[in-house]
């Protein structure tokens, strides 16, 4: 019997420090090849907000402002069908979050005190960009978690909301991840192979743009692009690493009743993503709000069906006047 104990014991000891040691012995080569503004487009524009360079689009002139929060894995070019025809209602500012597009990646070590991918550092960032942008008060439209975005900031800045456009919102538990799982995804040997997990995104991502489609053969070539390019960003996997572990538990779910201003909710009736009916149960939550629902569409309705999109919008803003 001592025998195997000593066997099993050195089992244990062997397993254990394999997984203490084993993920530093991984090779990791460096991902991306350029810069943020390497990647930049002509009509690209960067602003200094909270320690972080913020990629940003803007199209339109006046008083009103839209400002268009993009979803997970996505960033400014999701709302490039349809900035130019909501400029009717003035400026319209479409912006990268951290760890996506073409903003700046901070790294560990280069910031103290709270992640900048936590979504309290995203409130904060949104309420500095507005504020360096110089707008009063600004419709915050939102696409799946870019809604939970808006959702948050609303809550915290209700006096700066003029509307909501939540669009195929996700708005729940920040966190995909239970709670005790965290510390260990941010220990140094997770740190090390975490960035090789999110990898998978650039073998995996045509196949999840097709699935925010209803009809998915209708995706051109130029969608397929426009959603790889951030990927040759310096560091992209390590941001997104850092922006799945800085997720914590949020309540936006239940404080849904405390929304006061206008809200619009649009989704499209085959989203495999955010299933249609988590945002129609959503709107039954939120105090007044309205719920459109386009037919034959998925979770991108502003990429897949722009001019039904627009004109719901449209149609909304008019009942504000």
């Amino acid at each position: 019997m001592k025998v195997w104990h000593k066997i099993l014991v050195s089992i244990l000891v062997f397993l254990l420090l394999a997984a203490l040691v084993g993920p530093f012995l991984i090779p990791v080569t460096p991902s991306g090849e350029a810069t943020e503004r390497d990647l930049a487009d002509l009509d690209s524009k960067f602003i200094e907000v909270n320690g972080l360079t913020v990629h940003y689009k803007e199209v339109g002139q006046g008083e009103k402002a839209i400002i268009l929060l993009h979803g997970f894995g996505a960033s400014v070019f999701s709302w490039h069908k349809v900035m130019e025809p909501l400029a009717m209602f003035g400026r319209v500012i479409a912006y990268d979050r951290p760890a996506f597009g073409l903003t700046s990646r901070p790294m560990p070590g280069e910031w103290s005190g709270e992640s900048p991918y936590s979504m309290e550092a995203n409130v904060l960032l949104l309420a500095g960009l507005i504020e360096a942008l110089g707008i009063e008060k600004a419709t915050l439209m939102g696409n799946s978690a870019g809604g939970g975005v808006a959702v948050a900031f609303a809550l915290a800045y209700p006096q700066r909301i003029e509307s909501l456009i939540l669009v195929d919102p996700a708005v729940g538990n920040a966190s995909r991840f239970p709670a005790w799982a965290l510390p260990l995804m941010r220990s140094p040997q997770a740190q090390r192979f975490g960035p090789l997990l999110v990898r998978d995104i650039a073998s995996s991502g045509n196949d999840t743009i097709r699935l925010a489609w209803h009809e998915p053969a209708k995706i051109s070539q130029d969608t397929f692009d426009g959603y790889r390019k951030p990927l040759r960003a310096n560091n992209w996997d390590r941001a997104l690493w850092e922006f799945t572990i800085a997720a914590r538990p949020l309540n936006l779910a239940d404080r849904l009743g405390e929304l006061a201003m206008p809200v619009l909710v649009i989704s499209g009736d085959d989203d495999r993503i955010v299933p249609t009916q988590s945002s129609i149960d959503l709107a039954d939550k939120i105090p007044g709000a309205v719920l459109r629902i386009i037919p034959g569409c998925g979770h991108v309705p502003h990429e897949e069906k722009p001019a039904e999109f627009v004109q719901l919008v449209q149609d909304f803003m008019d009942e504000l006047k």
